[in-house]
């Protein structure tokens, strides 16, 4: 009888990837759902890492809902961002709100509706594209970025 048994990987192997998930959540007046986090005080989409038993819809619609208080219709995949630091690719979702009422987690220190020019003044750039190309309608849109700034290719 032949055995198999796996070689352990090796320390030179590449790391892996996480995936997370975030919503953009735009209300019928054009505001934008954003939170303040708690860890480390930046403005950034409700989101997080993708769970291995949910499916990628269902991860943003858990991940606003813990982080805000607001249930979500999920429409649709408007990016998909690369932190080539972090190794984190982020999937971004339009979403629609359809209940709740804000609230702060263990996660957010503060829950706002932004207007697209105030999601500019308090965002990072490599978060506020997110919101800002999932209302361009030209989606989904492929980015990488280091963690503080776009890279551009070409």
């Amino acid at each position: 009888m032949l055995l198999y048994m796996s070689q352990p990987q090796e320390a030179t192997s590449p790391p892996l990837h996480s995936v997370s998930v975030a919503g953009v959540v735009v209300r019928e007046d054009g505001r934008l759902l954003a939170i303040r986090r708690a860890d480390n005080g930046t403005w950034e989409l409700p989101g997080g890492v993708l769970e291995l038993d949910e499916t990628p819809e269902a991860g943003v619609a858990r991940e606003v809902w813990e982080e805000t208080g607001i249930r979500v219709e999920v429409d649709e995949l408007t990016g998909v961002y690369k932190n080539t630091t972090r190794g984190i690719v982020a999937l971004v979702f339009r979403c629609k709100p359809s209940g709740g009422v804000e609230r702060t987690s263990s996660e957010s220190t503060a829950v706002s509706w932004l207007t697209p020019d105030e999601v500019s003044e308090r965002m990072a750039e490599v978060y506020a594209i997110r919101l800002l190309d999932a209302l361009d309608g030209a989606g989904p849109h492929v980015r990488s970025h280091d963690g503080r700034h776009l890279i551009t290719v070409g």
